[in-house]
């Protein structure tokens, strides 16, 4: 093997890291990867097949040598300390002006420790947040990266070509310094979080409200992606719901334990979102609900002591079309929430966020793409400096339409015992959000009251304090 003859190299040979590798291949660069464990690393090389663009190595001096100079590096690793690790292993080996590329979900924070720290010895780091899963890192995943853009521009060719492509633009794009990039993915994921605990409920609905079987739910589902709901997460909830268990009669969807597991990023989304005293409830409430459905045993305990009321059945045409408009708002005010801490975040970290690039390049290849963002994303073009998306004119029409079949089925639910709390959040925040007025005065004179923290009024400027007991 010649030194320093490839174009790219990646830590990391897992699914998404051999996939991410061979789609590089695939587009005209020789890659090199690298990983401990032999077998990944063989499974690259028979996978690669006869290309003379790929092959790897556990050896980490051979990969090293393998690259061009200045070289770059990206790891696909699980986030966290393995991340910190690698980059200790492979400092004492590199050049000035090497650049290393965090394709994980790390959190944004770290990525900014990470590249202070490696600025201080010459290295270019940025984190680039991919989605897709292992489908979309080979065959195009949605790209967001963030960091140095002059480093960015190191990668720039490999990263469009590998792309997902929205009728022929690349799904890619440099969003901004630091973290900026990792950032984006983070909220990304939160969005993601919303749209899935939304989806569970509408599936919830149509079983429980319409005793719907899961064909039923599979031609609504898909008859819904065919229109403006269509989208990855509706599109595979539809192929879900008609894959039969293989162990025995009915779908596997059925013999599926209730109990959702999570990575942190939706966490982290909410956390952050707090911290910059920007509401996210939709995407708030989709963290709590996998929580919640951890606890299966108390769930069952509390089932068995307060039941169930019987739930009242809605005619299935009818509940199918009140069921599309509420999961169409819903995906339209957690898009408006994600976007807003976005536009907030971008000011609060400097990180001069476009988001109408950003929706742009979420069209295609990520699990949040829906052709719902081909609108969002005319709307933040046409008025980038727009607070909210529930303030353009195209959007609130839209919300208008479908508002009264989401507070007819949010209230079917509480009193039938369904829980929607996607929907009633989404409700909630929006009813909120377009308020001239909430009760939140008197919270201010309570506060007021008890701790002297004072008030502003209506009707004269100032600040103000009452001695409220006489």
């Amino acid at each position: 093997m010649a030194q320093h003859t490839y174009d790219f190299g990646l830590i990391g040979l897992g699914v998404m890291g051999r996939n991410f590798i061979l789609n590089v291949a695939d587009n005209g660069f020789k890659a090199f990867g690298f990983d401990l464990d032999k077998e990944k690393v063989e499974a690259l090389q028979k996978e690669g097949g006869d290309l003379d663009k790929v092959d790897a190595s556990t050896d980490q001096a051979t990969f090293l040598d393998a690259l061009q100079l200045p070289r770059k590096i990206m790891l696909l690793v699980p986030a966290g300390k393995i991340v910190d690790q690698v980059i200790e292993n492979l400092l004492p080996h590199l050049d000035e002006g090497d650049l290393i590329i965090d394709g994980g979900n790390s959190l944004f924070t770290d990525t900014d420790r990470r590249e202070a720290y490696l600025k201080e010895k010459g290295i270019h780091f940025f984190g680039a947040g991919v989605s897709g899963g292992a489908k979309g890192a080979r065959k195009g995943p949605s790209i967001m990266p963030g960091g140095s853009r002059e480093a960015y521009k190191e990668v720039k060719p490999i990263f469009e070509a590998v792309s997902a492509k929205y009728k022929g633009e690349p799904c890619v794009a440099y969003l901004g310094p630091k973290s900026a990039g990792n950032y984006v993915k983070m909220v990304h994921n939160g969005i993601e979080y919303g749209l899935m605990q939304l989806t569970s409920e509408i599936y919830d609905l149509l079983g429980k409200a319409g005793d719907m079987s899961n064909k039923e739910m599979h031609l609504a589902f898909d008859s819904w992606n065919k229109d403006r709901l269509q989208s990855f997460l509706v599109e595979i909830t539809a192929e879900i719901l008609k894959k039969e268990d293989e162990y025995g009669p009915g779908e596997l969807v059925d013999k599926i334990l209730d109990k959702a597991k999570q990575k942190g990023t939706g966490k982290w989304t909410s956390q952050n979102a707090m911290d910059l005293g920007i509401p996210v409830p939709s995407i708030d409430i989709a963290v709590s609900m996998r929580e919640i459905s951890a606890l299966k045993n108390d769930r069952i305990a509390a089932d068995k002591i307060y039941g169930r009321p019987e739930p009242k059945r809605i005619e299935k045409k009818k509940l199918t079309k009140m069921a599309e408009e509420a999961l169409y708002f819903s995906f339209i005010v957690t898009y408006a929430q994600g976007l807003h801490q976005l536009s907030e975040a971008s000011k609060e970290y400097e990180y001069d966020l476009n988001l109408g690039t950003i929706a742009k390049i979420w069209r295609a290849g990520c699990i949040i793409r829906a052709r719902l963002l081909a609108d969002i994303t005319k709307a933040y073009q046409s008025r980038p400096d727009l607070p909210n998306l529930l303030l353009d004119p195209s959007f609130s029409e839209e919300i208008k339409a479908t508002i009264q079949s989401v507070r007819e089925l949010v209230s079917y639910g509480a009193e039938n015992g369904i829980p929607l709390p996607g929907l009633s959040n989404s409700l909630t925040y929006f009813d909120a959000y377009t308020s001239g007025r909430l009760p939140l005065n008197l919270i201010q004179a309570q506060r007021d009251f008890f701790g002297s923290h004072t008030y502003e009024r209506t009707d004269r400027t100032g600040t103000f304090h009452t001695e409220w007991e006489s």
